[in-house]
């Protein structure tokens, strides 16, 4: 399987984008959908060709760790399904939402450059390599945000250009101790080499990443910057941010780190399960505070990656499969929430919950297709998110850490109380509502719809003969940890 077009695809149409656009977006929609699609349909293939295998791409033909090599396992073919498709919404979702700001080619040109970015992160086998790509989809998030061109969004991108910037330079510091240490930076020779040296460094390195990507990841007491950010971007790309690109240069690079290059060490596992379970509970009461709906959401964000964390600290196969189902679901009903949070900004102009209402009246499907998100995020059955929580919940008891699993339903109804203050404002009928004269078009509800049905049909992929053939590959490649070595130079050398 060619891997680099992983790369390739959606940096060449990002260059073709702008060569032939013109004025008008209209080229920008169909090359931006025609890519996103062909890549979905790959990673798809992918994920198939690779279950239980490893796909190993040497860039100029020189092996690992010499050269520079692309790696495609159950874990990144999963995680380019879930971008390509939350991309492919969002990209649908935009063609009306972003006309309201700008019909501008520019927009579709910076996605697919983020787009690049991300797929660059997931199959890259390089630790430079990795910053490379990290830093590309950054660029083009942080101008992405100050898309509205409005004083709010030029502050928000602002902080988080000085917070990327941060965590950037933690990273750097990390990669250049690497280097010195292990003279590599490809990912599988750094895990062969790093057990031969002293635990202290180790220790070190552990700390640069964990800070640099935990920032990434937004983690509780790492979130200062995402509120802004996440809720003056356009609803769109609130989505991507939220849904897929704090997982990708977060989430999946300390899973890859910590668990296939450093082996997951207890005192790591422990680390992550803390934070998770703060994140969980003090950015699940700071989001019932909220009156601006897209920083209620944003913090729920911060609060739902506290689940993923506390599975993978807890570490068993049972809460690795929670973390990683976790993962995807958050991915789906977080995106279809900032797409119903658009919705109302653009048909009533305000993201005031106290100015809202009659949102069934004025929007069916928004006002659907949120409370189908809002009762999946909360973890109500039969919706998708009780599935993952439970998992994780279940697993916390059967490692005997009761009060984790106690924290983590409390932090699910706290999760309920923020959504359930949503619906109950935005459903109001005594109120009059402004209204902006526009409402939802086929595009966005088409969107909408489609992740809703995700959210409700999502839990089958727990089904035996499902599970074993989508969930379980990906829980196998991060619980086999070093195996990742054997797999990469096994393959080269």
């Amino acid at each position: 399987m060619n891997l680099p077009l992983f790369v390739i695809i959606p940096l060449f149409t990002a260059f073709l984008i702008t060569l032939i656009a013109g004025k008008k977006d209209i080229w920008g929609v169909v090359l931006s959908l025609s890519a996103t699609g062909a890549l979905t349909v790959l990673a798809v293939i992918g994920f198939s060709r690779v279950s239980g295998e490893t796909v190993i791409y040497e860039v100029g033909g020189w092996p690992a760790p010499i050269g520079i090599v692309m790696v495609l396992d159950a874990l990144s073919a999963f995680m380019l399904i879930i971008v390509s498709g939350v991309a492919v919404t969002a990209l649908l979702y935009s063609i009306q939402y972003i006309r309201h700001l700008s019909a501008n080619w520019k927009y579709y040109a910076l996605f697919m450059l983020m787009l690049s970015g991300m797929n660059g992160v997931i199959i890259t086998g390089d630790l430079f390599n990795l910053y490379v790509f990290m830093e590309i989809a950054l660029l083009a998030a942080f101008a992405l945000v100050a898309y509205g061109s409005r004083a709010r969004e030029f502050e928000a991108a602002f902080k988080y250009a000085i917070m990327g910037s941060v965590s950037s330079m933690l990273i750097l510091i990390g990669i250049g101790v690497t280097y010195s240490a292990t003279s590599t930076l490809t990912l599988a020779k750094v895990a062969q080499v790093l057990p031969e040296q002293p635990a202290q460094l180790i220790v070190w390195l552990a700390a640069f990443f964990l800070a640099g990507f935990g920032l990434k990841a937004a983690m509780v007491p790492f979130h200062a910057w995402l509120p802004d950010a996440h809720s003056s971007a356009p609803a769109p790309i609130s989505s991507m941010l939220s849904g897929v690109l704090i997982k990708v240069l977060g989430i999946y690079v300390i899973i890859r780190l910590f668990f296939n290059v450093f082996n997951a060490p207890p005192v790591l596992l422990s680390v992550l399960t803390v934070l998770g379970i703060i994140s969980i509970v003090a950015a699940g009461l700071v989001s019932i505070l909220q009156w601006d709906l897209k920083r209620l959401l944003a913090y729920s964000s911060i609060s739902q990656i506290g689940y993923i964390l506390l599975g993978l600290g807890l570490g068993t196969p049972l809460a690795i499969l929670g973390a990683v189902f976790h993962l995807f679901n958050h991915a789906v009903f977080k995106s279809l929430l900032f797409y119903n949070a658009g919705s109302i900004e653009l048909s009533m102009g305000t993201r005031n919950l106290k100015s809202m209402g009659r949102l069934t009246e004025r929007l069916p499907v928004t006002s659907g297709t949120s409370m189908i998100a809002s009762l999946a995020i909360s973890g109500i059955p039969p919706f998708n998110g009780f599935f993952s929580k439970l998992i994780i919940i279940m697993a916390a008891v059967a490692a005997g850490k009761f009060w984790l699993s106690a924290l983590a339903i409390i932090g699910s109804v706290l999760t309920l109380a923020a959504v359930l203050k949503f619906q109950q404002y935005s459903r109001r009928r005594s109120v009059e509502v402004e209204s902006t004269g526009e409402t939802t078009g086929l595009a966005m509800n088409t969107a909408m719809l489609a992740l809703a049905l995700i959210c409700i049909i999502g839990g089958c992929l727990l089904l035996p003969g499902i599970k074993e053939f989508t969930l379980e590959p990906v829980v196998n490649v991060i619980s086999g940890k070093l195996q990742y070595i054997q797999l990469v130079l096994g393959r080269s050398l």
